[in-house]
Order: structure tokens, then C-alpha cells, then sequence
């Protein structure tokens, strides 16, 4: 079993410590446990790893946010990926810092990422680790919140979050997506 596991972001160091780019810091820790590193190739940095059996491919596209479902697309052909085994982590505004929502569907809520993966795969049906950034802006704002770096308060509680959400995700890939539901959303 092959699975894609994708964590949404902008490349280079400017976006680094943004709240945006909390899919690459996700994949960055999974990454680390499984010992394993990334290397560029074709619109991402790509890694590739065994886990409990399965093939895990990660990617953290290089395409900037509004076009990753280039990356997505072009690695799910090219590894003959199932639909059912994506997942795609990403930040979330509509969710408390911190929070992590796993669903297996649903709309791009407004974000730019999850939007151009949709256009490109032509389906809302895939799985998404939502990961809580909050929602700490005036109006207008969303924009320089997201691509804000992290509170000190949130710095700190930052790496606890990580493991979670990377815990989340080695459930979705052994467990499968029902029983990773269960076990950490909202955790």
C-alpha cells in the first residue's frame, strides 16, 4: 500500500515560521522520526519512507500555496496513488490554534491550497489534516495573519501540537481514515 502525504506551505525561509506553513513543519517532524530527508524533485521536496508496511511518499510542493495541486496531481500520477490514500495537511483559520480535524471530504473553506488541488483533481473527496492556526485578525487581515509568524504562547505550544498532528497522520496511513477520525480530531 502506497500512501501520498502532503503538507501544504510557501517555500524559502521568509515563509518558514509562518502559520502557513505548518503542513511542511508537520511533515518536516514525521520526516525526522522516520529518519529520513527530503530532496528536491519535480515541484516539491519529496521523501519517501516505509511505515508499518506501507510505502509513504511526502511531499511539501514547491509551487506556492495557490498552485499545490500541480505537485499533488503530478505526484499521484506519477506514484499511481490511489485518491484514498492522500492526505493533505494544511492550516486552518476556522479552527482554534492548535486543533486538529481530520475529514475525508469537504470545501476548500476559502483556502487557496485545498482550492487548486480540488480544480486539478476535480473532487472535494480526498482526505485533509486540518491544522487550527486561529483567527486572531481584523478584517481584512486573513492574508498577513496567515503568512504571520507564530505568538510566543503558540511558539511554545507549537512542537506538543506537531507530534499530534503527525500522530494523526501515521493513523490515517496504518489505521485508516475512519479510526483516525475517531481517535484524533479535536485532540
Amino acid at each position: 500500500m502506497k500512501f501520498l502525504i502532503v503538507g501544504l506551505g510557501n517555500p524559502g525561509e521568509q515563509y518558514a515560521q509562518t502559520r502557513h506553513n505548518v503542513g511542511f513543519k508537520v511533515l518536516d517532524l514525521l520526516a525526522k522520526e522516520l529518519g529520513i530527508s527530503f530532496t528536491l524533485d519535480k515541484a516539491a521536496f519529496k521523501a519517501e519512507a516505509k511505515y508499518k508496511g506501507r510505502q509513504l511518499v511526502l511531499i511539501k510542493p514547491i509551487t506556492y500555496m495557490n498552485l499545490s495541486g500541480k505537485a499533488v496531481n503530478y505526484w499521484l500520477q506519477t506514484e499511481k496513488i490511489p485518491i484514498q490514500n492522500l492526505l493533505v495537511i494544511t492550516d486552518d483559520i476556522a479552527l482554534p490554534f492548535g486543533t486538529i480535524r481530520l475529514k475525508g471530504k469537504g470545501s476548500d473553506g476559502g483556502h487557496n491550497g485545498l482550492k487548486d488541488i480540488q480544480a486539478l483533481l476535480k473532487t472535494q473527496e480526498y482526505a485533509r489534516l486540518r491544522f487550527g492556526v486561529g483567527s486572531d485578525f481584523s478584517k481584512g487581515r486573513q492574508a498577513d495573519y496567515v503568512l504571520g509568524e507564530w505568538k510566543n504562547e503558540e511558539l511554545l505550544a507549537l512542537p506538543e501540537r506537531l507530534q499530534t498532528a503527525v500522530s494523526a497522520t501515521q493513523s490515517f496511513v496504518f489505521e485508516g481514515l475512519a479510526l483516525a477520525m475517531t481517535n484524533w480530531n479535536n485532540k
